[in-house]
Parts: C-alpha cells; sequence; structure tokens
C-alpha cells in the first residue's frame, strides 16, 4: 500500500481554501498511484480555531466542505481532520476527528481521546473525548487513526503523566492493531522536532507498529508549526521525513509485516537522514526558520504585504529585518531610522548598513523636534522635577508614532523588535517600541538573539559585526548602556528560562549559584510587568513557554519574594 503524507499549510476559519487545498494534493495522489493520502490534523477549520467552533454556522459550513472533500476522494482513499458534531447532551457539542474515506464513502471516524488544556492549548473547552477506539482493516493492514496528543501519553516514556489512559493500548493491546495512521498539529518549539521523533520511534518499538505522522506546517497567529511528518517502521527507524518549514508530500511503501515493513518509495522534499539533527547548529537553524514562516504567514494570512520597521542600529532590530526580508522580499520591507539627541552616530551609521545590505527602503526622521516641542509643553507640569524615565520614555513613543503613521498611510504591519528577555523585565516602553501589530522575536531570549545572528553570518556578513560587537543600549539618556539597569543577559537568560519556562522558584534558582538578591529583583521585575506584556502584540512562540494566551498570569496579585 503507498501512503502519502501530505503536509499542508491551512488557514483558520478558511473552510473552501482548505478544502481546495485538500482536492489539489488528493489529485497529486493520484499522480503518483497513491493509495491512501494522510492530512493534518483539523485540516478543514485550521488549528487552533478556538471560538470559531462555537459558531453554529461554521460547523454548518465545515459539515458542507466535508461532504464535498468525500465526494470529490473518487479512486483514492483519505484520512481527513475535521471537526464534527457529537450525538447526545453529554459533554462539550462538538469533537476534534479523523475520518476515513475510501472512494467517495466514509469507512469510519476516530475521535480524539486526549484534550489537552496546558500550554497554548484549550482543547478541553470545545471538545468531547471519544469513547469507542475503533481498528480499521484496510488494504491488509489493521488501521488505527490518532490525533496528535493521543500519542503523547505512553506510561512508560512520560515521567508525569496528564492522562489516566493511552488510547495506544487500546488500538494495539485490544484492537490488534498493526499501523499507527497519526494527524497531527504539533507547533514548534526549539528541540520539538527531535523530540517529537524519539516519542514516536519509543512507540513503535514498544508496541511493535508501523506509525505514519502527517504533522500540520505553517504560522497561524503566534504558533508555527513546523511539518516535519515522519515514517517509521517496527524498530523506530525513520524511513521518510517530511519536510521542515514547508509543504511537502512524503510518499511510502508500507509493505508485508516485517522488521523493515515500511519501504521509502519517493520523497523528493525529505531528508530522511536520522543523523541530520546531529547538527549543532539545528537549533538555532529551526528558530530561525520558525521565525520567517510565522512572520510569512501571520501578514500574508492577514492581507499585509509588506512590514515596516523601526531601526535603531541595534542587534534587535536588525535580526527582526532579517527575518522580514526572508520572509517577505526586500521589496516588501521598509526601515525606519529616527535618532534623538541621544543617538550615537554609530546607530545610524549601523541602520544605514544593515538597510543596505539588505537591500530595504530606509528612511530617516530625526525626532528631535518633536521631542523639544513635547518637552516644552511639558515644562509647567513638569517644573521642579527631575528629568527621568518619563522623559526617556517621550522618544520612544514618539518613534512609535511616528512609525504607526508609516503603516497607516502605506498598508504596511509595523513589527515590534523587543526579545524576550526584555518583555521579561519590563524593559520595554508601553505605546512606544511596544507599539505594533507583530512581535518577531517576542519569544527569542537575548543570548538566542545573539546566536541567531553569528550562524546567519557564517557565511557573509548580513547583520553589521559592529551591531552583534556594541554593548546593547536604548539610548534613551547619555551614555545609556542595558547593564545599567539589568544584569548581563547570559545571566538574565538563565534566571528567565529557570522561572518562565521551568518553573522553578526563587530556592532552586539560587541552587544554581546565582545571588538571592539578584535573583529575587529579577523575578520580581518579571511579576510586576505582567500589566505590559497584557498589551503587548501577538509574537511567535518558539519555546516551550512564551509569552501571551499560552501563559496566564494575573495582572493584579500579591506574591512573596
Amino acid at each position: 500500500m503507498r501512503i502519502a503524507l501530505a503536509q499542508i499549510n491551512t488557514i483558520v476559519g478558511d473552510c473552501e481554501g482548505n478544502l481546495a487545498k485538500v482536492l489539489e494534493w488528493l489529485d497529486r495522489g493520484r499522480r503518483d498511484d497513491v493509495d491512501l493520502v494522510v492530512f493534518p490534523e483539523s485540516t478543514l477549520p485550521g488549528y487552533p480555531a478556538e471560538d470559531l467552533l462555537e459558531r453554529q454556522d461554521f460547523l454548518d459550513e465545515l459539515e458542507s466542505v466535508l461532504a464535498r472533500a468525500v465526494d470529490a476522494c473518487r479512486g483514492i482513499a483519505m484520512v481527513l481532520g475535521t471537526v464534527r458534531r457529537a450525538e447526545g447532551e453529554n459533554g462539550n457539542p462538538i469533537h476534534n476527528s479523523a475520518v476515513l474515506v475510501d472512494d467517495g464513502a466514509i469507512l469510519g471516524w476516530q475521535d480524539k481521546t486526549l484534550l489537552p488544556t496546558y500550554d497554548v492549548f484549550d482543547e478541553g473547552r470545545y471538545f468531547r473525548p471519544a469513547d469507542t477506539h475503533p481498528v480499521f482493516s484496510f488494504r491488509g493492514r489493521k488501521l488505527a487513526l490518532s490525533i496528535c496528543e493521543d500519542l503523547w501519553n505512553d506510561p512508560l516514556f512520560w515521567n508525569d503523566r496528564r492522562y489516566p489512559i493511552d488510547p495506544v493500548e487500546e488500538w494495539v493491546r485490544r484492537g490488534g492493531a498493526d499501523t499507527i495512521v497519526s494527524i497531527s498539529a504539533s507547533p514548534f518549539s526549539v528541540g520539538r522536532p527531535t523530540f517529537r521523533r524519539q516519542m514516536l520511534a519509543n512507540t513503535c518499538r514498544r508496541y511493535g507498529v508501523d506509525l505514519l505522522c502527517c504533522n500540520l506546517v505553517g504560522g497561524n497567529t503566534s504558533l508555527v508549526f513546523d511539518g516535519n511528518s515522519v515514517a517509521l517502521d517496527i524498530l523506530g527507524r525513520v524511513r521518510a521525513v517530511g519536510g521542515s518549514f514547508e509543504e511537502s508530500f512524503s510518499i511510502v511503501d508500507l509493505e508485508s509485516r516485517g522488521a523493515a515493513s515500511i519501504r521509502v518509495q519517493a520523497d523528493a522534499d525529505a531528508d530522511a537522514d536520522a543523523d541530520a539533527d546531529a547538527d549543532a547548529d539545528a537549533d538555532v537553524r529551526d528558530a530561525y526558520e520558525a521565525l520567517v514562516l510565522g512572520t510569512r504567514d501571520y501578514l500574508h494570512k492577514s492581507g499585509f504585504r509588506g512590514a515596516v520597521i523601526g531601526l535603531s542600529g541595534g542587534i534587535d532590530s536588525a535580526l527582526t529585518a532579517a527575518v522580514a526580508v526572508e520572509a517577505l522580499g526586500a521589496d516588501a520591507v521598509t526601515g525606519v531610522a529616527m535618532p534623538s539627541r541621544y543617538s550615537s552616530p554609530g546607530s545610524v551609521r549601523d541602520a544605514r548598513r544593515l538597510a543596505s545590505g539588505l537591500g530595504i527602503r530606509l528612511h530617516e526622521l530625526p525626532i528631535e523636534s518633536i521631542f523639544g516641542a513635547v518637552l516644552q509643553t511639558l515644562a509647567p507640569v513638569f517644573e521642579g522635577r527631575d528629568a527621568d524615565v518619563a522623559e526617556e520614555n517621550l522618544q520612544a513613543r514618539i518613534r512609535g508614532m511616528l512609525l504607526m503613521a508609516l503603516s497607516n498611510k502605506f498598508g504596511s504591519l509595523l513589527l515590534t523588535t523587543g526579545n524576550k528577555s526584555e518583555l521579561a523585565v519590563g524593559y520595554c516602553t508601553l505605546y512606544g517600541d511596544m507599539s505594533g501589530g507583530l512581535a518577531v522575536i517576542s519569544d527569542v531570549p537575548k543570548m538566542l538573539v545573539y546566536r541567531i545572528c553569528r550562524w546567519l553570518n557564517r557565511g557573509e556578513e548580513v547583520i553589521p559585526q559592529q551591531t552583534i560587537d556594541k554593548p546593547p543600549s536604548a539610548e534613551l539618556r547619555p551614555n545609556q548602556k542595558d547593564e545599567d539597569s539589568l544584569p548581563s543577559y547570559d545571566v538574565l537568560d538563565v534566571i528567565l528560562e529557570a522561572y518562565i519556562e521551568e518553573g522553578q522558584g526563587i530556592e532552586d534558582i539560587v541552587e544554581r549559584g546565582l545571588d538571592r538578591k539578584l535573583v529575587r529583583e529579577v523575578l520580581l521585575k518579571v511579576d510586576l510587568n505582567e500589566y505590559k506584556r497584557k498589551q503587548a502584540a501577538p509574537g511567535l512562540r518558539i519555546t516551550s513557554k512564551a509569552f501571551g494566551h499560552g501563559r496566564r498570569f494575573p495582572v493584579v496579585k500579591r506574591l512573596r519574594r
């Protein structure tokens, strides 16, 4: 049996567009003499559809689109991800489902059993879990259909299990399945593709099954899906891999049962070399590619064709600009330098050099006259008070105002340039440098910013070396440096990762050999600046715990430190 993993990029809510893509790839399967085409989780509604799933008209449209997909599936079979209404009145009204279709007829359904509600997931809010686990006799195989999380609860793989049951036990031990076909929408985070493959290989070895997993690719709001669909044999060996951060059509043969029952037939887009993950730069490369894909899809799926970016001459705006050019093309990106009385000549020079190297337009809009006028206007009210952060933030807010004016006038999306380390401790200005429609690197810690920029420069200079080498500064007062207000970023990022991503408390972090007073000050900054992050632009998630709806902390709280 020839099976194709159709790793496609869908758009949330675009049922007609998603259907058109399904029909296109079914035609491709027929041309390649494929028996079964497997699509990702929630192909028709897009993932995650969130509260669209509470709209009856949306569910009606899904039913209509599914009927047309089934009717078009002639001379071929498919496994398709969709949403369907549940029977009975107990529980949530819909299922997250996989449907097996052959030659225009539905052979059966498998609803998702394990419904994640942690981090960015909210499936328990909408879906009813499966209560049956059928196994389908198909082309000489016994197929089980799995949906993403249903494979993420093996009691021998996970130390801490989130669910009391393991659906694989139902399919294999009780149902006699010899092949698992998994449809998935597993979001990217650094290191996740390798971990995901290791987990799936463990399932193959433990249960003696062949496993084919088709994972979603593309960006949907904050989430980026990396693809990396995979076919594994019963020994957990990789037989085919879908592309990373791109659509792909991976074809494999399922042969008679045996130690190597999956044979690669054709896959022009795949790289099945299991040693590829040994690349020391793999995580950095993946992080960059995730940012590029997430930026491209956020703009294009929202109807934007251009981006505007404030270029300070610093490393964060430089990386954001490089990502935007890779995602959109140089002609679609505009940089804006807005020097003030505190901007160094080197900062303007570095912004010009970056723009020239990337091939983007650069507008220079000095803000001194505006800054002076605002200071003069406020002088009677500020009289008798020393200059402080209020005057510093005026500059950031003037820049935000000018950038938003350009965004409005030319229809380009404003990309903010703050990194995760700054956002964590509030080293950013509301209605200033936080203004914008997408926070491209808001989940990229500062030290990873440096690593990505050095990786970009591995062949030729993309980011000016002076930009990488100079001490970071907001340049809002004379001779200002980030380390005047913050610990060095190599120390800060260790504390932030432990607190935000690993959930450790002050005592655990101090045990790493860090100063208690410093740790306490950093954690206090993180807690106090939740109100800023609640008002930030959506950011692209590339770590295991990003700011945004996946991290739900109250703004008003009282914590003992």
